[in-house]
């Protein structure tokens, strides 16, 4: 007579990330791709626009969990989606990603309400990273 073994398998863990509405706003077409893969590999559901009109409209349309926004050079033209992300839901997080990191664009943006400041490229464990620190877990009120 066999020795029957039943094993138990425990519920699948749903990753945090998944189905979070995330907006990247990034105008470097390769960096749209390279960030926006990651997201979705996440479990994101991602809208992406490659220009700063495009996401400014995609924030007055929807609403987003998080939001990605590209500097831009040292005039920061992701300023003013930033301003407006802001004014909709201040608590919206928004994460400014940049390639010429300036303090001065630095000290703007966190004093605007940015979560965060970080220098691209960005691996994707440390961007899955700072998304999840920043996200309150579902069900939580603000």
């Amino acid at each position: 007579m066999a020795l029957r073994v039943e094993s138990r398998k425990e519920p699948a863990q749903v990753p945090f990330l998944t189905r979070r509405k995330v907006l990247l706003v990034e105008d470097d077409p390769r960096d749209l791709r390279y960030y926006t893969v990651i997201l979705e590999q996440q479990g994101c559901d991602v809208r992406d626009c490659a220009s700063y009109v495009e996401g400014l409209r995609a924030v007055e349309a929807e609403r987003f969990d998080f939001i990605i926004v590209n500097q831009g050079s040292l005039a920061f033209e992701g300023r003013p989606l930033v301003e407006r992300v802001l004014t909709i839901d201040r608590r919206t997080p928004v994460l400014i990603i940049t390639r010429c990191a300036d303090m001065g664009c630095y000290l703007e943006a966190m004093q605007m309400g940015a979560v965060d400041y970080l220098e691209k490229p960005l691996a994707s464990s440390h961007l899955t990273r700072v998304i999840e620190t920043h996200l309150r877990p579902r069900g939580v009120a603000a």
